[in-house]
């Protein structure tokens, strides 16, 4: 009788208590630019250095709990190169800002905006889950560039993680580069040079 009580209600005991349907994610993300790292990686015929840049400000979008778009601006005034001590990294590092190079007093800053990501189907866990397609400043020049990246997504924080090689020559960065200048030797310093970055963004 209590049952068909209930039925009558329009009421079902069997049911429980409603499920919580979980709330998409989606907003802008401020990233935390003590947290978040940018290491660079340059070889030469003779060998390498290493280094780091600051970040000064940026965001990531997330829609429908996706990666859809993102603004990250590297304060190139702060490059440092991390594998030479006293006299050779203070010459190295004057050099990366001089005009051959960076051009830091005229460019202080190198932007990436995402112009968009794929999410990539099947990604193992731990994997690149993500194909973002991006237009990299440098020296005032635009170019657009696609790397794969390791993203991580909570109603709180994005963590991105990504590696890209970029061609310096492409933002009319020449020195040193055998494709321009004939005779160099072991002298000469690679095209591209490598970029790992680490994003970490705080809703």
């Amino acid at each position: 009788m209590l049952l068909a009580a209930f039925a009558g209600l329009g009421l079902s005991v069997l049911a429980g208590p409603p499920k919580k349907i979980a709330k998409a994610i989606a907003g802008t993300y401020t990233v935390d630019a003590p947290k978040s790292t940018f290491k660079w990686n340059a070889k030469k015929v003779v060998g390498e250095h290493s280094g780091t840049a600051a970040y000064q400000t940026g965001n990531i979008t997330i829609n429908s709990n996706k990666l859809v778009g993102g603004d990250i601006t590297v304060d190139m005034a702060s490059i440092d190169c991390t594998d030479l001590t006293g006299e050779y990294h203070d010459k190295l590092v004057g050099h990366l800002k001089a005009d051959d190079f960076f051009a830091t007093e005229k460019f202080n800053t190198a932007k990436i905006k995402i112009k968009s990501a794929s999410e990539i189907k099947g990604a193992a866990a731990g994997s690149n889950n993500y194909n973002v397609v991006a237009d990299l400043t440098i020296k005032g020049i635009t170019k657009e560039i696609s790397f794969p990246a390791f993203v991580v997504i909570n109603p709180t924080q994005v963590i991105a993680n990504a590696e890209l090689d970029v061609d310096r020559t492409a933002f009319e960065i020449k020195y040193g580069s055998a494709s321009f200048f004939e005779g160099l030797g072991d002298k000469a310093i690679a095209n591209t040079f490598n970029v790992k970055v680490r994003i970490v963004a705080n809703k």
